[in-house]
């Protein structure tokens, strides 16, 4: 019963794993190069993809934590949804380390959106508002 009262509230620690995600997106296209690797042409798209995402998940989950609205629930789920689909999208699934980390690290966005879409799905605006910061 305890489990689905913690599970059935949305907590701002989801918003700070959210911020966190943010981050580790941004600087996930260094975790597989080694340091000499020169970022190329080619591999600009990717770092530029990965910068862009991981800023828009950063700045959801900052914007969920001061005020709460389900739209950012579902951005944040697309957001997930896109970064596991960029490796096939820009062109580097032969990278799978790369595809890897992406396909993690937007699940777990995706996964923490549609968790926060299902606790404040029957919440009324005036409970959306009363969100604990």
């Amino acid at each position: 019963m305890s489990d689905n009262r913690f599970f059935g509230t949305h907590r701002p620690w989801e918003d700070w794993l959210g911020m966190l995600l943010g981050v580790l997106i941004m600087v996930s296209p260094w975790f597989p190069m080694q340091v000499s690797d020169v970022v190329d042409v080619e591999r600009s798209h990717l770092v530029l993809n990965s910068f862009v995402v991981g800023m828009l998940v950063l700045g959801l989950a900052q914007l969920e934590y001061v005020a709460l609205h389900r739209w950012e629930e579902v951005a944040s789920i697309a957001l997930g949804l896109w970064l596991i689909a960029s490796p096939n999208i820009y062109g580097y699934s032969e990278d799978q380390t790369l595809q890897l980390w992406h396909i993690l690290l937007g699940g777990l966005v995706a996964l923490i959106g549609a968790l926060q879409l299902w606790q404040d799905w029957n919440l009324s605006e005036q409970d959306l508002a009363k969100h604990p910061q």
